[in-house]
């Protein structure tokens, strides 16, 4: 397959990007090769891992803690970029302007948009921007698998003589992902209907929400790089001691700053409010840890969730 280096240009610290093909190579997916794979979130990472096993090699751009949003390619980004045979992003204006480059790239190698193969009747719109979706798919187990079988319909494309493999890798995946989704029906029940209300940083748990009946509230809007004033504190502030909400929830990929002025905002009012605990969004946990993995990670969520709100 044509490979290219990827010319980059970092124009105060924001990637503006031009791509200039040169260098060619093949791959060979024989026993000793494997298809080089770049992911920007880990989520994405994780899909593909589990549907291409043995037969891929995948480098993450965005690892624990890191915030998509607001992600600033670096030069070692640009060689994993160069370098691989097939890029996999969310979309749906996850990666800001880093999702220009992607576009640009599909002419080069294939470059997919995994969370753009949602169907558009599962897709939830911004509400301060109706033209965007919200791009937080993989909260949606049952929208997310519509991602985990693009991963396995473009590594099929690339690699055919290991289709069946990467078939079979998808239904085993799916059917964790199935799993998972019982689970978390289940432990989100035991929640009285009254106490269903997850106060985070920012917007991003809206598909969890919908899907297991939870009303969600995020101090900032879908994207980090929105700003909050002090009436959205307020207002969430008022909700607090309105609904006698317990506990609000940090992410691991936003600084806790906001959430502690809500809890303050609320003690202030005579409400006591704690940290229920921290909740993986736009980033998983670290490689090797059960949070690092998508099934870690979500259970993870759920358990906390559960633990604070019940």
């Amino acid at each position: 397959m044509k490979k290219s280096f990827l010319s980059l240009f970092l124009v105060g610290g924001l990637v503006v990007g031009a791509i200039s093909g040169c260098s060619t190579g093949e791959t060979t997916n024989g026993d000793s090769d494997v298809i080089k794979v770049t992911t920007t979130i880990g989520q994405i990472k994780d899909a593909v891992e589990n549907v291409g096993g043995e037969y891929v090699e995948v480098n993450s751009l965005m690892g624990p803690g890191v915030d998509p949003h607001l992600y600033k390619a670096s030069q070692g980004d640009i060689q994993k970029l160069s370098d691989a045979d097939i890029i996999f992003y969310n979309g749906l204006h996850l990666e800001g302007k880093m999702g220009e480059i992607f576009e640009k790239m599909d002419d080069d190698k294939p470059t997919v948009a995994v969370g753009e193969n949602v169907p558009e009747e599962n897709l939830l719109t911004d509400e301060a921007n109706p033209e965007y979706h919200d791009p937080h798919v993989w909260f949606d187990i049952d929208s997310w698998i519509y991602a985990v079988q693009a991963i396995e319909v473009e590594l099929s494309e690339l690699d055919p003589e290991h289709k069946d493999e990467y078939k079979k890798n998808a239904e085993s995946y799916i059917a964790e992902l199935k799993e998972l989704k019982t689970y978390a029906t289940e432990q989100i029940a035991t929640i009285p209907e009254e106490s269903r209300i997850l106060v985070t940083a920012h917007d991003a748990f809206r598909y969890f929400g919908k899907a297991y009946g939870i009303e969600v509230r995020g101090l900032q809007g879908l994207s980090t790089d929105s700003e909050y004033g002090l009436k959205d504190v307020q207002d969430l502030v008022d909700l607090l001691v309105e609904k006698e909400i317990k506990a609000v929830f940090i992410e691991t990929s936003i600084s806790d700053r906001s959430i502690n002025a809500i809890v303050e905002g609320a003690e202030s009012k005579g409400h006591s409010v704690s940290v229920g605990g921290s909740l993986f969004s736009d980033a998983m946990g670290e490689d090797g840890t059960e949070e690092g993995t998508y099934l870690g990670m979500y259970k993870h969520n759920v358990d906390t969730i559960v633990s604070a709100l019940k």
